[in-house]
């Protein structure tokens, strides 16, 4: 090979050499400084878009197991809430009970009117008054439980609906509402045993509701339950795709590590090869 001063290809490629294995070694440490293998879309554009798809799924998955949590808290409360109508019910089977006995007095008989008027307003006001994340539960409007993966195709929507609660209409049946207590207003020796026979009903009817409403929960938990496992696995597939090998990495660290060190010598041995001309003029 000639010698001469106007290109030193040796450097030249010991320097592009260099600058590619600094390059490789600064991504390897960027790799291992952020935990990710793709720190811009120049890393793996593919790969990028991929892993950005599933991260958006995930976020979408997350949310929709909180949608249906919330709708399941909505649902416990009235169901909470049922629990103690039926309780209110139960004690005033036992005050009809009682009234139609001959055995009381007139004054007994307006004590026990007076217990059951009593219950039959806390009723309406649990209908009234019972209410989740500041929304009236007893609304008999349809609450819409979102459920998605972030994609159009992969959305449901549950419609949930709990139904009406006053004395007029307690309880649900198949067909609708529930029983009215208001069809007779006083409890007496002569309206105790049609009132018994209306709680009776009334009794049957908030069972309907709440079984509805468990049916209900139930369905909104198993979709809480699919999204949460759908949102494990892509976040899984995501991590497979995005996380750093730290194995591979380090060992490519120590690999660009050697490879710099050889490629400065190099480099300064081919500039040292131009210094041989001079040599020549002595």
């Amino acid at each position: 090979m000639s010698l001469g001063v106007l290109n030193n290809i040796s450097a030249i490629y010991a320097q592009n050499n260099l600058n590619l294995t600094q390059q490789n070694l600064q991504n390897t440490l960027t790799q291992l400084s952020s935990g990710s293998r793709i720190n811009s879309g120049a890393d793996d554009a593919a790969g990028l878009a991929l892993a950005d798809g599933l991260h958006a799924n995930v976020a979408a998955l997350t949310q929709s197991a909180q949608n249906a949590s919330a709708g399941v808290g909505m649902l416990q409360t009235a169901d909470g809430a049922l629990a103690q109508v039926t309780n209110l019910l139960t004690r005033a089977i036992t005050l009809a009970t009682e009234a139609a006995n001959g055995t009381l007095n007139s004054s007994q008989v307006g004590s026990a009117n007076q217990e059951y008027q009593n219950i039959l307003t806390e009723i309406d006001n649990i209908g009234k008054t019972t209410n989740y994340n500041g929304n009236n539960v007893f609304s008999a409007t349809a609450v819409n439980i979102f459920v998605s993966d972030g994609t159009s195709s992969g959305a449901s929507t549950f419609a949930q609906t709990v139904g009406t609660l006053a004395k007029s209409s307690v309880g649900t049946t198949s067909g609708g509402g529930g029983a009215d207590l208001t069809t007779n207003a006083t409890l007496s020796a002569t309206t105790a045993s049609s009132i018994l026979t209306t709680l009776t009903t009334a009794v049957q009817d908030v069972a309907y509701q709440r079984g509805t409403l468990g049916a209900n929960i139930n369905q909104l938990n198993a979709a809480a339950n699919v999204a949460n496992s759908q949102s494990v696995n892509l976040a899984s597939a995501e991590n497979n795709i995005r996380a750093t090998n730290y194995g591979q990495a380090t060992s490519d660290m120590a690999k660009y590590k050697i490879l710099s060190e050889t490629g400065i010598a190099a480099l300064s041995q081919a500039n040292a090869v131009q210094q041989d001309v001079l040599k020549l003029l002595q």
